[in-house]
């Protein structure tokens, strides 16, 4: 009975921003995930076994969590700490899957103890909504420049998202989608000869730990993920008017490292930027069933973590400029709604503004992303006003 309600809950527009979150979450970033494999000493048969874990992690994880409190909860790799791991040197890869070991065991008791979501119910909601603006707005700066290498397929993206705005507003994302497609199709830039078909398999590594992993691996990893993934992921939830229960999915997704880590899932962690396109109007009109879009986005992941490099190809076949664009118009409405949320209340105004400049300029100190830093930058405005007053 529960299955049929969430698929009676189903729309094409929340099945389509499902699609679009998968496609944006992988073309963005797998390309790191590879580098960060290849770093290891990954054999093409580990990477495939990469995209497996990664794949399936991120698929379960938002599914369950998602048809459980029925709201848009989507799951992530870790792009930071990928980035982290692809700059690594002198670790091996049983090392290394000793570190994912680790840290997945520390976000799994951060989970348990409650220790991530007392921090978090410590940040104002208007932080919370400009840091939601500033990591998407970067998406929507990135939609804007693709016009100087692909104006045609975006300006045609653009007035199919304005038309679908004026005339049939539950369906313009998809229209973005479908009107991308085919003139990119027409230009001869979709890539489908580079794919290939074929399943994943999981292969085992037998973890080995050391002390420079430790400290050169799982500490960094964990404080990246939680830093700069998992903070601006329940924020952007928050934003959104979800209270979506921090801890329990926090411990989920430490728990999904621990299993899937000898298999490659080195970071699950709370999505951003994925869940935001998940979260929006344009999913669907009523929020209460939002939630199908993470749902079907879980079961896109699941596919492509049993396809393999044949789905990811296939994602990676689409041009940069589409999924910039895709990502950008879609997000429209959600920066739009944080900036709102951000500014709304006089008192709170500094702190967000500089919340959403630090956030939006990408800036990294002791390889922590700007994410963290517009937080402690919004949260130290606010303790001078309190000070003054």
């Amino acid at each position: 009975m529960r299955s049929k309600t969430w698929l009676q809950d189903l729309s094409l527009s929340a099945a389509v921003a499902g699609f679009v979150a998968v496609l944006v979450g992988f073309t963005s970033s797998v390309a790191i995930v590879f580098q960060a494999a290849q770093a290891l000493g990954a054999t093409p048969a580990q990477i495939s076994s990469w995209m497996w874990a990664l794949g399936l992690g991120m698929g379960i994880t938002s599914l369950g969590l998602s048809l459980w409190t029925r709201q848009p909860v989507l799951t992530a790799w870790s792009t930071p700490g990928a980035a982290l791991l692809a700059g690594t040197a002198g670790v091996s890869m049983p090392e290394a899957i000793g570190a994912f070991l680790i840290c997945g065991a520390l976000i799994l008791l951060f989970g348990v103890t409650r220790w991530f979501e007392k921090l978090m119910d410590r940040i104002p909601l208007a932080v919370a909504s400009a840091l939601l603006a500033g990591v998407l707005a970067r998406f929507g700066l990135d939609a804007v420049l693709t016009v100087k290498s692909a104006p045609l397929l975006v300006l045609a993206m653009a007035a199919a998202y304005l038309l679908g705005k004026r005339f049939f507003p539950r369906y313009a994302v998809p229209g973005v989608l479908l009107t991308g497609i085919a003139v990119a199709a027409a230009q001869g830039r979709i890539r489908l000869s580079a794919v290939e078909w074929g399943w994943a398999l999981p292969v085992w590594t037998t973890p080995s730990f050391s002390v420079a992993a430790l400290v050169g691996v799982a500490l960094p990893l964990f404080l990246v993920t939680m830093a700069s993934q998992n903070l601006p992921g329940v924020a952007a939830q928050r934003a959104s008017g979800y209270q979506t229960p921090v801890s329990p999915s926090i411990t989920v997704t430490g728990l999904a490292t621990f299993l899937l880590a000898p298999f490659g899932g080195y970071a699950f962690n709370l999505a951003a930027i994925t869940a935001a396109i998940c979260m929006g109007r344009e999913a669907h009109e009523d929020p209460a069933r939002r939630y199908t879009a993470a749902v079907m986005a879980g079961l896109f992941y699941i596919a492509v973590g049993l396809a393999g490099g044949a789905v990811v190809g296939l994602l990676v076949a689409f041009p940069r400029e589409l999924v910039a664009a895709v990502a950008g118009l879609a997000l429209l409405g959600t920066i739009a709604g944080g900036l709102a949320g951000a500014l709304k209340e006089e008192q709170h105004r500094d702190a967000a503004i500089l919340t959403f400049l630090v956030t939006l300029s990408g800036v990294s100190l002791l390889g922590i992303g700007s994410a963290f830093w517009g937080v402690v930058a919004g949260s130290l405005a606010l303790l001078v006003q309190r000070l003054r007053r």
